[in-house]
């Protein structure tokens, strides 16, 4: 008789951008993942007997909704904004503060959860750029939280994957250069499927190692769970 499988139920934001919309395709689409709850400002756009979307305004208040959030032993984090044009208190705001107030939030809520956060590859809180410094910061401050295990990813390039709706249009453009840069360099290019699967895989390894870098994502997308 095979051994039992824990029951993995998610939490995901940022489905309405890319990052987002392509791990939840993956979660759904996985037989490891019981059910998914989505927190979004508007409609995802997808339905599924596995889904449960609330749509919610402010991400620095979850008072309202915080009687839906327990029950959960994952949070695979994929909010979050670009640097270029923004102004740096924004930056800040927008992806510490906030990163930090949903973690707290679900911390408290839910006892053993592992957190997966979406950085980005270049992250280095001894950087000299500032969005290094932030998303290095957030990182290491994640990792003080009491969750069970906290993953942060550093993807590059992502490769999207081709049904989603929310894939930057310029990647239709560029996918062609996808094998020579994985070719030259696997930290900086990895598929969405990847990144994906790496975050699911997370639930049922206890991976020492918790900055994956391009390279690091791709392997653990392999393992088997």
């Amino acid at each position: 008789m095979g051994k039992t499988r824990s029951a993995n139920h998610v939490i995901i934001t940022g489905t309405t951008g890319m990052v987002g919309e392509g791990v939840l395709i993956r979660c759904l689409n996985s037989p490891e993942i019981d059910g998914v709850l989505v927190i979004n400002r508007k409609p995802c756009g997808y339905v599924h007997s596995k889904l449960k979307e609330i749509i919610h305004q402010d991400f620095f208040n979850f008072s309202p909704i915080k009687d839906q959030l327990s029950g959960y032993n994952a949070c695979f984090f994929c909010l979050g904004i670009s640097s270029v044009g923004i102004d740096k208190d924004t930056y800040f705001k927008m992806t510490y503060t906030l990163t930090m107030h949903v973690a707290e939030t679900l911390s408290r809520l839910n006892k053993g959860m592992t957190f997966c956060y979406v950085s980005g590859s270049g992250t280095n809180r001894n950087g000299k750029l500032s969005w290094q410094k932030v998303k290095g910061n957030t990182e290491n401050e994640l990792m003080q939280l009491p969750f069970e295990q906290v993953f942060n990813l550093r993807p590059g390039f992502i490769k999207p994957i081709k049904e989603q709706k929310y894939a930057h249009k310029f990647y239709q453009f560029i996918n062609w250069l996808f094998p020579l840069g994985r070719a030259i360099s696997k930290n900086g290019f990895c598929t969405m499927q990847e990144l994906g699967d790496a975050m699911i895989n997370a639930l049922s390894h206890n991976n020492e190692k918790r900055i994956l870098e391009g390279s690091d994502i791709i392997k653990l997308a392999k393992e088997p769970s």
